[in-house]
């Protein structure tokens, strides 16, 4: 996992591949229709792990790709307009009605008009492990503010990781426990199994 994730439906989409042992982590197994780059750092740009015959995006101009539509907005790895970090790009895209959003590795909070730009998500993927990202409980604001129907932490701290950041305990903290769902390391939904109100899925690593 780490920022890591694989989205199929007609069409399969991944998101900031790493390559596993440059993080410490097992290496992840994924082929590909479209492959997402938030910004070019090592543990999120590792493209030629992934199999298949694919797409690689790296701007956030919008785009239709295998039915896939794709959009988003430039944001900041830092607090202080990328002057630490650079620049990221945040994905939105939709599949099977679904609308997905990853945040990268966000450093600040979003204003009100980057969150009006990217509109309703339904599955919102949000780091949490401070340090080079947004801490626990900036992401819990910022789910409150966006309003998904699924929250899912990442960026944090697991067993191996040779990154020094913090796990999710801070994200997840006081949060309702029914609201909480560990989900393994992978999940099948459509559209109508989403929940009214805000769950947060937490993936095994």
């Amino acid at each position: 996992m780490h920022s890591c994730f694989e989205v199929s439906e007609s069409a399969t989409v991944v998101i900031d591949p790493h390559d596993g042992r440059s993080i410490g982590m097992k290496p992840p197994s994924m082929k590909a229709d479209i492959v997402l780059i938030s910004h070019d750092h090592f543990d999120h740009n590792a493209v030629r792990v992934v199999k298949g015959e694919f797409v690689v995006l790296r701007d956030v101009t919008p785009k239709k790709i295998k039915g896939v539509d794709i959009r988003g907005i430039n944001a900041f790895h830092d607090e202080v307009h990328g002057e630490k970090r650079g620049r990221i790009s945040i994905f939105q895209f939709t599949m099977g009605g679904v609308r997905f959003c990853h945040l990268s590795d966000l450093g600040h909070m979003l204003t009100e008009h980057q969150i009006k730009e990217l509109g309703s998500i339904d599955v919102l993927f949000i780091p949490v492990g401070g340090v080079f990202t947004i801490n626990g409980s900036q992401a819990q604001e910022l789910v409150k503010a966006i309003g998904p129907k699924v929250a899912i932490p990442m960026h944090f701290r697991v067993g191996g990781l040779s990154m020094s950041i913090q796990n999710a305990d801070e994200f997840l903290r006081g949060l309702p426990e029914d609201d909480v769902v560990r989900v393994g390391n992978e999940i099948s939904f459509e559209i109508d199994d989403l929940p009214a109100s805000t769950e947060y899925w937490v993936f095994s690593q």
